[in-house]
């Protein structure tokens, strides 16, 4: 019976190579992104135009793949052209025009469009270890650093949790297969131990990636340890940070690893049902997590006797409605209940006591997708990617204001610093950088002067700042930190559940504090107020959102004071961003009388006769800054 498992696994996979070769056998294989990100960019567009030329040509050896998301959204839609000979190329910003001009040109004669290539000289960072040099040649990520990796954006990054993303076709088994998807679960339920399994992952190091960071090896333990025969195992993909997409990107390209990642915590624990948490908004994360059920119960890799082994295992999906707090796991349990979204007091904790009183385990979809991978390499190589305390990567949303937005995954120890300038190119414009918000909602502003930090839970969170589930969003010169604490406070105060008195009401007075002072209103004790509350919510709230729901507060009034101060005793926003302290004047000596920024003003408090000098009327201005926006001559000034 053990040595059927493999067998039944090598079939599996000898099928899936014949399969698939011949249908890229000496075929000119063009990949499209096909997840939101891309679609949302014209994606869908471009495979219309791709299609019409295949059939136009009657070229039947031109094959249309579509893949997931390569993670660089600057660029998108990225098309990726493989040639029998293996030669790669890969253009950006592709849409129905310049994919005619590729089709024509590069795939029908062999003529190189340069302008529009996406490839550039290749600069590794130079931290990088020779296990990570080494990981990029398993084959579990090798194909994407064959595809991309000569782009200084991808080549500096350590490719995990991301490794199929933009390489496999997500709706395909046999493409999965092929990169030995689901061996590292064949070869497990073929040694049926329980104990090997939880000495590699406790070797990896392996902290929860949705934002705690607590050993995940722990969790398994206080469920392996209960009595009752009934467990279960959830994975949480209700990703509600403002600015994060990995769960989103992960769950839509490469849903099959995230079930791998299921099944094996499912045998950790003994456990016989697994759900995925999926927020309604993600249409497209719920459509093929569904169809890769399917197929994996047709291929007997979900049910009974998963491939001739004893173990049985299956998967339901269940929606969120988009609530924030159901990112909590207490919360999240309710909601799958049927009950409203609300956290409960802990301990019990739902490992010993969760969904119908059962014993269960949250994992949230990175953490999840990193499980295959470890017992593929061993817990100890992945450990020696990452810091002493924590194994591995970590995948980061980066956005804001950065030349390359996108999803940068890179060892846990790499440099705040290396991420926004190394790979994603800084700031643009020539703007300076101010602070980049890390954790979502429930992160901290981190000064330009500590983007040296190394990324880690604990360093993260001596600098009053977390991990989270892994947003990044960058601010700069431009942005008022003040601004940017009141934004976050008000989604807080929006999401928070009400259950509990602190952050019910904490939340909402700190947001009322943060828009007298926005509005030039405050005073000096309000900053002893607004502290005193912060600290008041991390020692008193029910749940981690409460807890942490302070943290842009205290971060920007560690960091940014003076800026609190110029608000409340100058009535200045240094930023020029509160619209109430700020006012747009007129330079006469610029200004040529042109009559652009009173066609535009909405309120009509501009005048002035063409080629003379125009005056706002401050009585009626709303100050939108659409004058200073469309001015040609930097006659508006904004003081």
């Amino acid at each position: 019976m053990v040595k059927d498992i493999l067998k039944n696994y090598n079939s599996l996979y000898e099928q899936a190579i014949n399969k698939l070769s011949s249908i890229f056998k000496d075929k000119v294989v063009i990949q499209v992104g096909d997840a939101t990100c891309e679609n949302s960019s014209g994606s869908l567009d471009v495979h219309d135009e791709i299609k019409k030329h295949i059939l136009a040509s009657q070229r039947k050896d031109v094959y249309l793949k579509k893949v997931g998301c390569t993670g660089r959204c600057s660029f998108e839609p990225i098309v990726t052209i493989i040639f029998p000979d293996k030669s790669i190329f890969s253009y950006k910003k592709v849409n129905r025009q310049i994919m005619h001009e590729i089709f024509v040109s590069h795939i029908q004669k062999g003529e190189i469009l340069e302008k529009y290539l996406l490839c550039e000289p290749c600069k590794l960072i130079d931290h990088k270890t020779e296990i990570q040099k080494e990981l990029e040649r398993e084959p579990i990520t090798h194909e994407f650093f064959e595809f991309y990796g000569n782009l200084p954006f991808y080549c500096s990054q350590s490719r995990i949790a991301l490794r199929n993303c933009g390489v496999v076709d997500p709706t395909s088994l046999d493409e999965y297969i092929k990169f030995f998807g689901f061996k590292a679960m064949a070869t497990l339920l073929e040694k049926n131990d329980v104990d090997w399994l939880i000495d590699q992952i406790k070797r990896s190091s392996l902290r929860g990636r949705g934002g705690a960071g607590f050993p995940t090896y722990k969790k398994w333990l206080f469920a392996i340890s209960s009595k009752e025969k009934t467990k279960y195992i959830i994975c949480n993909a209700d990703e509600g940070d403002p600015g994060a997409f990995m769960d989103r990107s992960m769950l839509e390209s490469d849903p099959f690893s995230i079930i791998e990642g299921m099944v094996i915590a499912g045998f950790a624990i003994g456990a016989k049902k697994g759900f995925f948490y999926i927020r309604a908004e993600y249409p497209l994360a719920v459509k093929r997590i569904k169809e890769a059920i399917e197929e994996c119960r047709k291929n007997n890799i979900l049910g009974k006797k998963i491939l001739g082994s004893n173990f049985e295992f299956d998967l339901e999906i269940r929606l969120g409605a988009g609530a924030f707090v159901c990112g909590e796991e207490t919360a999240l349990i309710h909601s799958i209940e049927g009950e409203r979204g609300q956290p409960s007091v802990r301990p019990p904790y739902p490992a010993v006591k969760g969904l119908w009183g059962k014993p269960t385990v949250i994992n949230n979809v990175e953490t999840l997708a990193n499980l295959p991978v470890i017992l593929s390499i061993g817990g100890d190589k992945f450990f020696n990617i990452g810091t002493k305390n924590s194994g591995g990567t970590k995948v980061f949303a980066v956005s804001g204001k950065i030349k390359y937005t996108g999803l940068v995954e890179v060892p846990l120890g790499t440099t705040i610093r290396e991420i926004v300038f190394d790979i994603c190119g800084g700031v643009p414009n020539g703007k300076k950088i101010k602070a980049v918000q890390t954790g979502g909602p429930s992160g901290g502003c981190i000064p330009e002067h500590l983007m040296d930090t190394k990324i880690d839970y604990e360093t993260l969170k001596d600098i009053y700042s977390v991990m989270g589930s892994g947003g990044l969003i960058v601010l700069d010169e431009d942005d008022c930190m003040v601004s940017i604490a009141k934004y976050f406070m008000s989604f807080c105060q929006d999401e928070s559940c009400g259950k509990c008195v602190p952050c019910r009401e904490g939340t909402f007075r700190m947001l009322e504090i943060l828009k007298r002072i926005t509005e030039g209103k405050g005073v000096l004790d309000d900053l002893e107020k607004l502290e005193r509350l912060a600290l008041l919510l991390k020692k008193a709230s029910l749940c981690g959102l409460g807890r942490t729901a302070s943290n842009p507060i205290l971060s920007t009034l560690k960091y940014f004071k003076d800026e609190y101060i110029s608000h409340i005793k100058d009535k200045k926003c240094i930023a020029k961003k509160c619209a109430a302290l700020i006012k747009y004047e007129i330079d006469p000596d610029k200004c040529v009388g042109c009559g652009v920024c009173a066609r535009h003003c909405p309120v009509k408090c501009i005048s002035g006769e063409i080629k003379k000098t125009h005056e706002i009327n401050q009585n009626i201005c709303i100050k939108c800054g659409k004058c200073f926006e469309v001015c040609r001559f930097n006659a508006v000034k904004r003081i």
